[in-house]
């Protein structure tokens, strides 16, 4: 019996040991960010906090070109894009960050209020009622997003009201 199947399984199995044995420098666990990566957030969260949208957008890109596992830039992005009055845009970096992290509170907020800014609100209810099932209790979270929501949903009613007085 002629056993041509052993070649590629030793190729295989030789290769994985070298790819293990050379290694990409020190060992980082799946939750350790780059330090690189951690300091251009620093220094997109510095850039949001002084107001320049575009700037900390550009950073927290940087960011995740170091590593692309970094939820707080993708929540970074979206702020930026909050800022700059482009809320489709922070939703889908909002997706992005909860993708990587699904339990993250700031992601699930943000995410809701650039929804209600589009108008979604009945998509906003769902983050509310998914932060509400993480925190368990009341978080500050849920609170403001439950204050969005209601402020936004009473926009919408005084504004359907107006409307059909304006036709009567």
């Amino acid at each position: 019996m002629r056993m041509t199947w052993a070649l590629p399984l030793l190729l295989l199995v030789a290769g994985t040991v070298s790819t293990v044995a050379i290694g990409a420098g020190p060992a980082l666990g799946d939750d350790v960010l780059k330090p690189a990566s951690q300091r251009m957030t620093e220094a997109g969260n510095a850039a949001l906090a002084r107001g320049d949208a575009n700037a900390a957008i550009d950073s927290f890109e940087a960011a995740l070109a170091s590593d692309p596992k970094n939820v707080a830039a993708f929540s970074g992005i979206a702020q930026g894009y909050e800022k700059l009055g482009l809320p489709g845009k922070a939703v889908k970096y909002y997706r992005e960050a909860l993708a990587l992290n699904p339990q993250d509170l700031a992601a699930l907020e943000g995410q809701g209020k650039a929804l209600i800014a589009r108008g979604a609100t009945a998509r906003a209810q769902i983050n509310l009622a998914r932060i509400k099932a993480l925190c368990k209790t009341e978080c500050l979270a849920a609170t403001r997003l439950q204050t969005a929501l209601t402020t936004a949903l009473a926009s919408a009613d005084t504004a359907k009201a107006a409307e059909a007085m304006a036709k009567n």
